[in-house]
């Protein structure tokens, strides 16, 4: 039986295994190092792959990645990437989980430089988001002159796997960007 008053969604969050992440994260801003660093890694992972891929394995990469603790990935021996390989709970494709390590190494650094990951990153958005009022999901771009930027300065700071695609993936995951169609019931909410 059909719900009498169900929620508008963005026509990617329609399927039920979507719903909870569309409803509840996506677009929200974000401003933890500790989960950006996390949303910055698991977009790079999902590069060539879908999102929902990424998502179902999520709570693994955490378990392999310590929880996306920055210092302690960055701390990471070749061993532990190596034994990350081997884990079917996660993609194992090598250049995408020595990155993490690498990304680690990175975020330590701009860390050291800004004060936090969060200052960073938001300042590529002048700490607030963008409100775009999209009407279909046709009309969201898949990167924007901004992610532009922001992916080239991250490539120059040692990050891997932060081509422009990617960024804008990340700006609208953590909030960076309103990329909620206007019909959606989140838009007016994040």
């Amino acid at each position: 039986m059909a719900s009498k008053n169900p929620k508008q969604r963005c026509p990617w969050g329609n399927s039920a295994d979507m719903h909870d992440y569309h409803d509840t994260e996506w677009g929200t801003p974000l401003h933890d190092d500790r989960m950006l660093f996390e949303f910055l890694c698991l977009e790079g992972a999902q590069a060539g792959l879908s999102w929902r891929t990424i998502l179902l394995k999520r709570e693994h990469y955490r378990r392999v990645f310590h929880d996306f603790d920055i210092a302690r990935v960055a701390a990471m021996k070749d061993r532990e990437l190596e034994k990350a390989l081997l884990d079917p709970g996660i993609v194992r494709n090598r250049l995408k989980v020595y990155s993490t390590r690498d990304n680690g190494i990175a975020a330590l650094k701009v860390i050291d430089e800004f004060g936090s990951l969060d200052r960073y990153l938001w300042s590529f958005v002048d700490g607030k988001p963008i409100r775009n009022k999209w009407t279909g999901q046709g009309d969201v771009p898949a990167s924007t002159p901004v992610s532009d930027r922001m992916s080239k300065d991250l490539k120059k700071r040692g990050f891997r796997f932060v081509g422009t695609t990617i960024c804008y993936a990340f700006m609208q995951a953590t909030g960076m960007v309103n990329d909620h169609t206007v019909s959606c019931f989140r838009y007016k909410q994040v």
